[in-house]
């Protein structure tokens, strides 16, 4: 379904490609405004002010008004059909969800199958309605439509032994037409027509005493085209980005894991939000010289009254700098156009990013679709409002991810710390040797997601000697998937809280085929790599730390030197202090290594923060009240690094702005001269004094 953009909230709307580059490469900009656009520039946003800089812009084709082309389909074309032969029927399997509208299901040349409400309908151009039955949504069925004495035989059967279905209609009156194609599942030729909510499986041309049949694999497929078995090899093409990887009616539970059972999981779920890499063209050129500075740009549009600027990427050259961002671009990606609806998350403040989504019925991958099936897969190759410097998260009317990492790089800034930039993506296709040059890796606030293969670089450079400085919270946490442009989350059960819960039988990713939902369940994840996870989350207001007594021992106090009280962190643009939004705590018994080091907590925190719903403690409601709390810490290691854990996302933004110095900066630039004077601690472990103070 074609659908113009809604300008109403955003003038300017449109994303960068690529989205990381090295200095003297180029990147492209796509922009959809429906304005005359004045000026195209590129401007250095992480700096304290923003400095625009002189770099080339080609403009390669005229801004206009743009359209999303929205929802998943599968099409065969007419003319590969009509070179096989005479079509004598279609086949295929399905399962209905929710449809709010009528909807077509599978198109045959003159033959459709739509879906109104609880009713499969039968159409025959020229005929009208030619059969319809009440079918139940979330059962798998067979339809057929074939030739059968000259005339239309239509049946559909399902396998549910406690409310079988089979029901076959023999038109001996409607002549057998003609199928010219094309094959259409999921939609029914109409860029006006919204796609059907539907899984499908097995479709297949029955010709004469052959049948042409696709088994959708359950691994996504590197191309978006699926060739039939045997020797016709004919095309199906894959629009839009449905989602692969899926029980299909040979699932028994005999097994999750669609590596062994490979066709318990060739099915695939087409949905009318299902949106892929959109296709604008590029409307601008901007050329990065070898001589910039790694950091983070925007591409800074003007059109009238509205200014918008786009984020990109970039990496130095070479590695002049001990220190590394990270930059979280899974998690920028995860989060990217959240729709957040009024009556389920009432918003205190607003913002325009949340509006266009909105608008345009866009999803992120905390979103569900329209069918209530959670969002799962994604592309960087699109517009990404969320991700820009001044945004306001709606559920606490302040900046989140962005803003917040752009208030850590300023503060970098101002106090001539130098730093080199790599993003996620690039740690996932480069490993660790992208962080192998420098002596500490540095986080923004709310490292979430990470490949499998990110992780494993960043636990090879610490255990190298190298020292991971972690200044969020939640970080570490779900598995994710790269392909190209595209990235996969799959969520389990009561794993989700405030979004979408999948079933365990679906978690694995349908990229690589791995398990997803939580890395800890694998036996990595957050409690291993930097000592906790996430405890609470809520939007009632951030609480500040207070120093533990093992902060005391030699091998931790230089952390605080220069911070005169017991308690710090009682301000910040992130509800209000340094620990808050979400927090993390450490817990032994899933995984936190005996060396880490309380050095303080928050605690106190107000009655609307909710704990992580997959933590139990022994003690029952007393100890879980006691736990509640968010536990910084710091961990030496054997080969002379270390992980330090600031425990919570509101920490970059309690960071004093430029000119400015407060405790949370001073134990900030406390961490950062330590791990790059000496690529680790300086300073063998040591046993810290109190009891109580290790996890």
């Amino acid at each position: 379904m074609k659908r113009m953009v809604d300008h109403r909230a955003l003038a300017v709307a449109g994303f960068v490609s690529p989205w990381s580059v090295r200095a003297g490469q180029e990147v492209a900009l796509h922009l959809s405004c429906p304005d005359p656009v004045d000026r195209v520039r590129a401007v250095r946003i992480d700096t304290p002010e923003a400095v625009p800089v002189p770099w080339p812009v080609r403009p390669v084709a005229s801004p206009a008004p743009q359209a999303f082309d929205r929802g998943s389909r599968l099409v065969v074309a007419a003319e590969d059909i009509a070179r096989i032969g005479p079509v004598e029927g279609v086949a295929v399997e399905v399962l209905l969800t929710r449809n709010p509208s009528r909807r077509t299901l599978l198109r045959a040349g003159p033959v459709r199958v739509e879906v109104e409400g609880e009713r499969l309908l039968f159409l025959l151009d020229g005929h009208g309605t030619v059969g319809d039955l009440a079918v139940p949504a979330q059962r798998w069925m067979a339809l057929r439509i074939e030739s059968r004495g000259g005339g239309t035989a239509l049946a559909c059967q399902g396998g549910d032994a406690l409310s079988p279905l089979d029901w076959r209609l023999d038109r001996p009156d409607l002549a057998w037409p003609d199928l010219p194609g094309p094959l259409m599942l999921g939609w029914g030729g109409d860029e006006r027509e919204p796609s059907a909510n539907a899984r499908f499986a097995r479709p297949e041309l029955r010709l004469g005493g052959r049948r042409i049949a696709w088994r959708f694999p359950a691994r996504l497929p590197g191309t978006p085209v699926l060739l039939s078995d045997g020797p016709e090899a004919l095309e199906m093409a894959v629009v839009n980005l449905p989602t692969f990887c899926l029980r299909s009616p040979r699932w028994d539970g005999s097994s999750f894991e669609p590596r062994l059972v490979p066709d318990h999981y060739d099915a695939i779920h087409c949905h009318d939000t299902d949106m892929g890499a959109v296709d604008w063209p590029a409307t601008h050129l901007v050329a990065v010289p070898p001589e910039a500075g790694p950091g983070i740009y925007a591409i800074e549009v003007a059109a009238g009254a509205q200014v918008e600027r786009i984020p990109f990427f970039v990496r130095g050259r070479t590695p002049d700098a001990p220190v590394v961002f990270l930059v979280p671009t899974a998690t920028y990606l995860a989060y990217a156009n959240e729709f957040l609806p009024q009556h389920l998350f009432p918003w205190v403040g607003t913002d325009r990013a949340h509006e266009f989504a909105q608008d345009n019925d866009l999803r992120s991958l905390y979103d569900h679709h329209s069918d209530l099936s959670g969002v799962s897969i994604t592309s960087c190759l699109k517009p990404m409002p969320t991700l820009r410097e001044d945004y306001s998260y709606p559920l606490c009317g302040c900046g989140h991810n962005l803003p917040v990492d752009l208030r850590l790089l300023r503060f970098c800034h101002a106090q001539g710390i130098a730093f080199d930039l790599v993003t996620d993506h690039d740690l996932h296709h480069e490993g660790v040797e992208a962080l192998r040059p420098y002596r500490a890796v540095l986080t923004g606030s709310h490292p979430e997601y990470m490949s499998v293969e990110m992780e494993d670089a960043l636990r090879g450079f610490a255990a190298g000697g190298g020292t991971l400085l972690y200044l969020g919270g939640n970080g570490f946490a779900a598995t994710v998937a790269f392909h190209g442009d595209l990235m996969e989350l799959r969520r389990g059960p009561m794993e989700a809280g405030r979004t979408w819960d999948g079933p365990v039988a679906e978690q694995a990713l349908a990229i690589t085929n791995e398990p997803g939902g939580f890395l800890r369940n694998r036996g990595r994840g957050e409690f291993s790599l930097i000592g906790g996870a996430i405890s609470l989350m809520g939007f009632d207001g951030a609480r500040p730390f207070r120093r533990t007594g093992g902060s005391r021992d030699p091998s931790c106090a230089w952390v605080f030197e220069g911070v005169p009280g017991e308690v710090f962190g009682e301000t910040g643009t992130v509800l209000g202090g340094a620990a808050g939004y979400e927090v993390d705590a450490t817990d032994p018994h899933l995984g936190t290594h005996p060396d880490t080091v309380v050095l303080a907590r928050a605690e106190a925190f107000p009655p609307g923060y909710v704990p992580d719903p997959t933590r139990w403690y022994p003690g029952g409601e007393p100890e879980a009240q006691a736990r509640r709390g968010a536990e910084m810490t710091l961990r030496h290691l054997p080969g002379g690094g270390m992980v330090f854990s600031a425990s919570s996302v509101a920490w970059c933004g309690a960071l004093p702005s430029p000119g400015e110095m407060n405790d949370v900066g001073r134990i900030t630039l406390n961490l950062l001269a330590r791990a790059t004077a000496t690529g680790g601690t300086g300073t063998p472990p040591q046993q810290a004094n109190q009891e109580g103070d290790h996890r």
